[in-house]
């Protein structure tokens, strides 16, 4: 991730060694036989699915830079309509198009 909020950097100044576990935490993906993109995919999902405004901006620019296209990202997230509902997917889609434009 490129660009970090200014309270993700500020807890890392106060408090390092906790952010360092937490970015560590972060290569999980590498861990697997699944690929970056794919990866990302499945985490956006759960990021809708747990209505996280923010970590779905970030693993939207994550799976963008691991190689998904706009229409790979858009259909993941309307792959959650029969799991998470119709509400939950218009708000995940409109925190995704914040980033796609």
């Amino acid at each position: 991730m490129k660009e970090k909020p200014n309270h993700y950097e500020k807890v890392k100044k106060y408090h390092p060694e906790y952010m360092e576990a937490v970015e560590r935490l972060g290569n999980t993906t590498k861990s697997g036989p699944l690929n970056e993109k794919d990866a990302q995919l499945i985490q956006l999902a759960a990021s809708i699915s747990i209505r996280s405004e923010g970590a779905t901006h970030s693993h939207t620019k994550r799976a963008l830079e691991a190689g998904a296209t706009v229409e790979e990202i858009r259909q993941t997230v309307l792959l959650l309509t029969n799991t998470i509902g119709f509400p939950s997917v218009m708000a995940g889609m409109t925190w995704v198009n914040d980033v796609l434009g």
